[in-house]
């Protein structure tokens, strides 16, 4: 059933000064209710008929204005109700509407926001849109707007200040405008910002992208790493390049476990010659058998004194890294450390590509799909959301595939 809205003058209630206060009724469904427009009048000053001021009301123009803003922001919310195919109250309308009028700058949700994150120990995420608000800051100088200022053109020269200014490449523009996005998003979701001013469906985000760098090795280059011994990199020993080397062998034996949730692993999360832990990103749980030379791995950093809950590589401590502020800051300082070494491992082996740890998740998926695992089965070994994102860690076809494939046309 349709939904009416009305201006009228509320006559049940008289004032002490013989006014009337103005009210905007909605009606659905044989119901009534009525939402204050915070002004009076006499009744001598208002069309009962027509629903609007007569012309000897005071500031007659003004209350118009009032009044057909009011009733168009309810019927723009009707209609994105029904768009949507989504029931809806007359007291759902209301809290729809009155949420959308409470005026949060873009700066102060944002910051909401982050804090939110940060108490939900998603420290990684927090970062992402701390990131955003600097850009932001940085680029209009402030934060002080709605999301109603956000439009294509708003979008475009956040982008030409990004390319020019900021120098930034197509895939940090995109994680920063990903970001924005999801901002928006939630904003919507929570009633601050309105779906019909969504500027996203215009400005498309996917435009942000580039090939990415190939990041996979071969099974014969992941060879050399494994019989490398790097004592002889080193004149004085050096016991993070070590680990740094068990660590990518590691996460290449299983299943392409990430260095977060590599160094998150405990004593608990072994069992039997299985692995099993949440991915700290996703939270999916992810199990898997461990490999021989994994196995030998653990054994190389196993301490006889340990309680369930320890870490089982030296890297984050129990009674140390306690908060999940503490854990990522003690991650991200100590993944820089072990990607130098890497690099340095991947040199003196003459590595095609430079030697990081993601380079041992892309490696496990490149050899399993050139072996013929489908990419469903890497997708969820990997912890995927979906095997769109799989696809990524994936090689495209080499030039010699598509050569022989091209003898196959005549």
């Amino acid at each position: 059933m349709n939904t009416s809205v009305s201006a009228v003058l509320y006559t049940s209630k008289k004032l002490s000064n013989g006014k009337h206060p103005l009210m905007i009724r909605l009606t659905k469904n044989r119901k009534l209710k009525y939402i204050s427009l915070h002004i009076s009048i006499f009744p001598d000053h208002w069309d009962f008929e027509k629903c609007k001021p007569k012309r000897n009301c005071p500031n007659r123009e003004q209350i118009e204005k009032l009044i057909r803003t009011k009733i168009e922001e309810l019927q723009s919310q009707v209609m994105e109700f029904k768009t949507s195919d989504k029931e809806y109250t007359l007291h759902t309308l209301i809290d729809k509407t009155s949420k959308q009028n409470c005026r949060i700058t873009v700066g102060e949700y944002l910051t909401a926001y982050i804090s939110k994150l940060r108490s939900a120990n998603r420290i990684g995420n927090a970062d992402t849109f701390i990131h955003l608000r600097t850009a932001l800051e940085k680029c209009f100088g402030s934060l002080d707007f709605y999301f109603g200022s956000i439009d294509t053109a708003w979008l475009k020269e956040l982008e030409n200040w990004f390319r020019t200014t900021a120098h930034l490449s197509e895939n940090s523009m995109g994680i920063r405008f990903r970001s924005l996005r999801a901002l928006y998003n939630q904003a919507i979701e929570d009633g601050i910002a309105k779906r019909t001013n969504y500027p996203f469906d215009a400005f498309k985000v996917s435009q942000f992208k580039e090939s990415t760098a190939k990041r996979a090795l071969t099974k014969e280059q992941i060879r050399q790493i494994m019989e490398l011994d790097v004592r002889a990199l080193s004149k004085y020993p050096k016991p993070f390049m070590q680990l740094s080397k068990d660590l990518f062998l590691f996460s290449y034996l299983g299943c392409g476990i990430n260095l977060t949730d590599m160094l998150h692993l405990r004593y608990r999360d072994i069992f039997d010659g299985r692995v099993t832990y949440h991915r700290q990103k996703t939270g999916k749980l992810i199990s898997f058998h461990l490999q021989p030379f994994a196995l030998e791995i653990l054994r190389k950093y196993y301490q006889k004194e340990h309680v369930p809950d320890d870490y089982i590589f030296p890297v984050l401590k129990r009674k140390v890294h306690i908060t999940a502020s503490q854990q990522y800051g003690r991650v991200k300082r100590v993944t820089r450390l072990i990607n130098r070494y890497l690099k340095v491992i991947g040199e003196h082996l003459n590595l095609p590509i430079p030697l990081t740890t993601y380079v041992a998740r892309h490696s496990y998926a490149t050899v399993l799909k050139r072996s013929g695992v489908s990419t469903s089965i890497i997708s969820e070994s990997l912890g995927h959301s979906s095997e769109k994102i799989t696809q990524i860690y994936l090689d495209s076809f080499e030039n010699s595939q598509i050569d022989e494939a091209m003898k196959n046309l005549l």
